[in-house]
């Protein structure tokens, strides 16, 4: 399900008909690039770049989803890498098929960059520009994006063609191409293909010819078209790890309760997706197979007597049982009453009352929150009834605290449904336009969760610093402290092995992008509280810088101090006592060389280490 959208998704009228619910199947995203050749070389460098950043991110992400690449209003046709994969499909004049709509692979991945390598220098000679003004005919591109979709061999979740181009207009208004262009629009439409134009400049009117055709393939009317942030669209479309009109696979389906006989059915979602780690495998160590375990219940019969087994079968897992005794009496209890009694209320939320948002304090550390939306797949009208109780909160400021159940055998939970608005977040990263309107389910904590702690009593440590200096630290604090939004917080565990699959497959290094608080703009906010700290604590003085060790050469060596007076070492008894308790060590190479000289009449030279000096006086001490 897409971001609930309530201007879109609610039709506030009287009518009473029956709305027709869209059948929904589990089928793949499909994503066609189509990359018009009119684009400069330098804005056709960074269409490639974008596009390379969707299929590395998106090989990293799911490997299931299916990408095509198209080439627009081009002079000629080459054929792709897959000759035979266009058997079945007609390429109009002016367009190129560069790949189909595959599931992404190491050599397509790889196929693709050494195009990119070469393609500022060979584009143009392979390619080329359509001929006389560089205007091929858009209706039938859209009718080859059209026919790679349908023609793919897979079921489509969500299929998109996403346009690149700089070009405002790619007919004449009064052309029989721009006519034939927008019948396209409404084929889109009925073939439930998402167009979408990113244009490759941030200043781009939609007004001569992509507002209509968008509108008509979207089947909304002309006022409802909301111009898009150009740079917002670039950046979602290279990063495929968080996409905001990507058919999300929710945690689950519920009825939430309001009242006797009134329901509403809804979903509920993570605030960004699970990352799918590799699961551990228990491989044997003499033949490294795969270790399978299975579960099996046997029963055995046993003769008191000479406790012997004298009947043994195997039993279904639905025909255990468990048996406890309670005296002399022994209850039986089957796994069908048990999950009878697991089961006694099914996954759903209900409502309990209404509180000021005051009430639900601003850090709540119990469970991590989710976002809540409407569906109306299992009730008809939960959006009008959802958007009524979600604007009606807004305005006066409450939360609804409710009873949940999120899945069969667990535990109900007590959480508070906080009306939210997409439009509060900041709309200058595009991560935040993920949180869309709907309710955050907050977790409250219970008692298991509350520890009372004297902060005050433990771990004490004095603190010398005034009165003063505690209120200024206190402030400097507060401006440093920044809004905790999960969504905008990427994994770095995750990042370190993408970049080592990247390196290990494709050979590309890539740098672990940190999305923590811009260290310049943290001295921005505190600049003003620097003149009063350097008051109150004077200024910094930097710690001594520790004297870096000389280089140990064996002539250097004895000039420094040694552990072990060289009078000492002339006497044999002495040595012998320092190699029976094995501190030889203690002593200098040059200690050592007179020790060999002195006692043993022995030279070594320079090139002997000292492990090699201490070896030698032992095996001759014997």
């Amino acid at each position: 399900m897409s971001t609930w959208d309530p201007e879109n998704d609610v039709d506030l009228t009287d009518s009473e008909d029956e709305i027709l619910m869209k059948q929904d199947f589990h089928g793949r995203e499909a994503i066609l690039f189509v990359v018009d050749a009119n684009l400069e070389t330098e804005r056709l460098l960074e269409a490639l770049q974008i596009i390379r950043g969707s299929f590395i991110s998106g090989m990293l992400v799911n490997g299931k989803d299916l990408m095509g690449l198209v080439f627009a209003n081009t002079k000629n046709s080459p054929l792709p890498h897959e000759a035979d994969c266009l058997e079945n499909i007609v390429v109009p004049a002016n367009c190129a098929v560069f790949l189909p709509l595959r599931q992404l692979t190491k050599p397509i991945v790889e196929h693709f960059l050494e195009f990119m390598a070469t393609a500022d220098e060979l584009f143009a000679r392979n390619y080329g520009l359509a001929e006389p003004d560089g205007r091929g005919s858009f209706a039938s591109m859209i009718r080859l994006c059209i026919e790679l979709l349908e023609k793919c061999g897979k079921k489509l979740n969500n299929a998109k063609i996403v346009y690149m181009t700089d070009v405002e207009d790619p007919h004449p208004p009064s052309s029989s191409e721009f006519q034939a262009a927008l019948q396209k629009g409404s084929d889109l439409e009925g073939k439930e293909f998402e167009f979408q134009v990113i244009p490759m400049v941030n200043e781009f009117d939609y007004e001569p010819f992509y507002k209509e055709f968008i509108t008509l393939s979207r089947a909304i009317e002309l006022d409802a078209f909301r111009v898009p942030d150009a740079q917002l669209q670039r950046e979602i479309l290279e990063d495929r790890k968080l996409r905001q009109d990507f058919l999300r696979r929710c945690l689950g389906h519920f009825n939430l309760s309001l009242g006797p006989d009134l329901n509403m059915s809804v979903t509920y979602y993570n605030y960004f997706m699970r990352h799918p780690y590799p699961k551990k495998v228990h491989i044997m160590r003499r033949d490294n197979s795969v270790v399978r375990k299975q579960r099996q219940i046997m029963v055995r019969r046993q003769d008191e007597e000479s406790q012997e087994i004298t009947h043994e079968y195997q039993i279904k897992m639905t025909g255990g049982w468990y048996e406890c005794k309670l005296g002399e009496q022994v209850l039986r209890v089957t796994t069908e009453q048990l999950n009878r009694v697991r089961n006694l209320h099914p996954p759903g939320m209900m409502l309990l009352g209404f509180k000021h948002r005051s009430a639900l304090p601003d850090f709540i550390y119990s469970k991590s929150s989710n976002f809540m939306y409407p569906d109306d797949q299992s009730i008809i009208g939960s959006k009008r009834l959802f958007r009524a109780l979600w604007q009606r909160c807004l305005e006066r400021k409450k939360i609804a605290i409710c009873l949940f159940l999120s899945k069969r055998k667990s535990l109900p939970r007590f959480v508070a449904l906080m009306p939210v608005e997409g439009a509060q977040f900041d709309k200058k990263d595009y991560r935040s336009l993920l949180s869309g309107d709907g309710f955050t389910i907050f977790y409250l904590p219970e008692a298991k969760h509350i520890r009372h702690i004297d902060f005050c009593d433990w771990n004490n440590i004095a603190n010398s610093a005034t009165d003063e200096g505690i209120e200024l630290i206190q402030k400097v604090i507060k401006q440093l402290r920044v809004n905790y939004q999960p969504n905008l917080i990427s994994d770095p565990n995750l990042d370190v092995l993408q970049s080592n699959l990247l390196a290990l497959s494709l050979n590309i290094k890539t740098e672990n992008l940190s999305r923590l608080p811009d260290p310049a703009l943290q001295d921005k906010r505190i600049e003003k509280l620097l003149p009063g700290y350097e008051t109150i604590f004077g200024p910094e003085t930097e710690p001594a810088k520790k004297r870096a060790a000389k280089s140990s050469n064996e002539d250097a060596s004895v000039s420094k101090m040694a552990k072990i007076d060289g009078e000492q070492l002339k006497s044999y008894n002495f040595v012998e006592q320092l190699i029976n308790d094995k501190h030889l060590t203690s002593c200098s190479v040059a200690q050592l060389r007179f020790i060999l000289s002195e006692h043993f009449g022995v030279t070594q030279t320079k090139s002997v280490a000292k492990a090699g000096l201490i070896e030698r006086i032992e095996k001759l001490s014997v």
